[in-house]
């Protein structure tokens, strides 16, 4: 792979060393039209929250190394790199990989990570100006691999790129790794009601009483975007989201403080779902907004209420995926539960490269296996997905 004699890369220690015009025109160029990016998690505003927060840097475990590539001066090409000393916030899971390389006696921390951090969710991550993808594509993953060798780092990890830029990088000799996640899918639906139609009579049916039951908790819940959002608002979403975080990863990967920076930067990106009861907040749900896609991303309660995670997570979800025309929701890693809710299983993908050769051989084998593994585990989900087969008209309401 050769970037080019022309093309120059060069390492920011964080988003300060560059313009958000200069990074958004590769990461977002589509928002040239006033609309909004594809997703925002590569975006200038949403990587410099995650460092002006001290969510990454530090003890994090996630020390930003960006890649930046200029032709002739002007940016043509921009990857958002860190270097990582574990395998925290990543969702695509390596943890086997580094026990057996240590094992052996490597050392495989630090290492590589292209990716948003703490964000399970496809998107690009070779961003390029539009017409120099290809020099720009090459460039960056020569780059990587440079600083790579050059720290004796033992890997590169591309994580939750897209589908294109996955055959793109294994062409180019990467090895590619499918996962799978629970995308939901509108296939054109007016409301929810249209979209419970497509459902088998026993899945439409649990699915009302479920909403039944959730929207019985006691209050009301609310949709806040844009400059509805309030400080009050995050001082209630953070309590969830540390309980949430306490108990998934042992302490919370985001600091208070990147919610309070959302609120200056981020707000028009994000759909925040939150459930009152005798005026307290007992439970929200976070969301952000892409062009076609909406991210569900965090949730957490302080009061326990049947269905109600699944109402604010994924109803709701659907909800304001119909009411807003988009084309999918993303609800974010794991949760076969999300089968019986629409939710079918959809391939994500990752590029690797690693510089041990012996080790680099059987990451490979692995990864051939687990991805015949992965597709039939996707055919076998999605026959049992909910949506109607055939059924008789007495079978339906």
């Amino acid at each position: 792979m050769d970037g080019g004699d022309d093309i120059e890369i060069s390492v920011l220690g964080g988003l300060g060393d560059i313009s958000a015009a200069e990074w958004d025109a590769c990461a977002a160029p589509e928002t040239a039209d006033g609309g909004p990016p594809r997703d925002p998690f590569t975006t200038h505003r949403f990587l410099s929250a995650l460092e002006i927060s001290h969510s990454v840097g530090g003890r994090s475990g996630w020390e930003p190394c960006h890649l930046v590539a200029r032709q002739g001066g002007p940016v043509i090409a921009t990857m958002p790199l860190y270097a990582k000393t574990n395998s925290q916030g990543e969702y695509i899971f390596d943890h086997n990989w580094a026990h057996a390389y240590e094992s052996a006696g490597g050392r495989y921390y630090p290492k590589l990570q292209s990716a948003a951090p703490f964000t399970p969710a496809t998107g690009r991550r070779l961003l390029t100006l539009p017409g120099h993808e290809a020099a720009g594509r090459a460039a960056l993953v020569e780059g990587a691999i440079r600083l790579a060798r050059r720290n004796r780092l033992s890997s590169l990890h591309v994580t939750f790129c897209t589908a294109e830029e996955a055959d793109w990088g294994g062409a180019a000799g990467l090895m590619t790794r499918v996962s799978q996640q629970f995308h939901w899918e509108n296939r054109g639906y007016g409301d929810f009601d249209a979209f419970l139609a497509d459902l088998s009579s026993r899945k439409r049916k649990a699915i009302r009483k479920e909403r039944e039951r959730a929207q019985d908790f006691g209050g009301e819940i609310v949709a806040l975007t844009g400059d509805a959002l309030l400080p009050e608002h995050w001082d209630a979403f953070w309590r969830f989201y540390q309980d949430t975080g306490a108990r998934k990863w042992g302490s919370p990967y985001l600091t208070r403080a990147f919610f309070a920076r959302a609120q200056e930067t981020l707000r028009d990106d994000i759909l925040l779902l939150l459930a009152r009861r005798d005026g307290r907040w007992v439970a929200g749900a976070l969301n952000f907004l892409g062009r076609d896609t909406l991210y569900g991303r965090y949730w957490g309660c302080v009061e326990d209420h049947p269905f109600l995670h699944f109402e604010l997570c994924y109803y709701r979800a659907i909800d304001a995926a119909i009411a807003r025309g988009l084309a999918r929701v993303e609800a974010g890693a794991q949760g076969e539960h999300k089968l019986a809710r629409g939710y079918l299983p959809t391939a994500t993908h990752s590029l690797h490269w690693i510089a041990d050769p012996g080790f680099a051989r059987a990451v490979a084998q692995y990864l051939q296996a687990e991805a015949a593994a992965i597709d039939r585990e996707i055919e076998i989900l999605t026959a049992y997905g909910p949506f109607k087969r055939g059924e008789t008209p007495a079978e339906q309401d």
